[in-house]
This record gives C-alpha cells, sequence and structure tokens, in this order.
C-alpha cells in the first residue's frame, strides 16, 4: 500500500529524533519553513534511549523562542510514532500542513522578501 502525503513536506532523515538540535530548527524557519514537524520514537521506546526526549524539550523550546519573537510556535511540533505507523504519519502530515496554512507564510520569510525589495529598489534608484 502506497500512502501519499502532500507534496510541500519535505523529509530530513537523521538517526535519531535526538539529533535534531534547536539551530536546525530555527534555521528551517529562518530559511522559509512555514512550518517544520518532529517524528520520533515512541515514548520510552527510543532505540537510542532517550533521543526522543531530548527532542521533545528542544521542540518545546524553540516554540518558546518563536512565541517570544512574534512568529507563532505552533508553527513547530514534535509527534511520536513507530516505523509501522505510516498510515499516521500522513495523517500528521496533512493535518499539519493545514494547521500551516491556515496561519498563513511564515512571517519571517514576508519580512526578508520585504528587505529584499526595499535593498533591490535602492541599488536601482
Amino acid at each position: 500500500m502506497r500512502l501519499n502525503y502532500p507534496s510541500n513536506v519535505k523529509i530530513v532523515k537523521v538517526p535519531c529524533s535526538g539529533r535534531v538540535d534547536v539551530i536546525h530548527l530555527l534555521k528551517a524557519m529562518e530559511q522559509g519553513a512555514d512550518g517544520v514537524f518532529v517524528a520520533g520514537c515512541m515514548e520510552g521506546d527510543c532505540h537510542f534511549q532517550s533521543g526522543n526526549l531530548r527532542a521533545k524539550k528542544r521542540v518545546h523550546h524553540v516554540q518558546r523562542i518563536l512565541d517570544r519573537v512574534g512568529v507563532g510556535g505552533e508553527r513547530v511540533a514534535m509527534y511520536n510514532l513507530s516505523a509501522g505507523m505510516g498510515a499516521r504519519f500522513v495523517e500528521i502530515a496533512r493535518e499539519m500542513t493545514e494547521k500551516v496554512r491556515q496561519l498563513g507564510p511564515n512571517p519571517i520569510k514576508r519580512e526578508q522578501r520585504r528587505e529584499w525589495e526595499t535593498s533591490a529598489k535602492e541599488v536601482a534608484a
């Protein structure tokens, strides 16, 4: 059975969700991602002992940062699933895509576009 998730979802594979660092999540947002979700092992079932718990803490930290800077912490989320839960992954990808669509484009991306347009006008003048 082939499962289809939204085409705008880009997957970055890592050996363990514990390898996802705060800087990776913030960099994705800075580079224009409208939302990011981390899919890790089920709690208590991490192959690397506690990687998924570290990832969960990091995701919560990034959510707080994004809330403080006005981007919105709800653009970043953590989900726990097993490798056999492909249908649930597709469901999460669709839910996250819809949530991000309702939130609108990443405000950082809009601000960068505004800065680029301003500097382009200054260069053209």
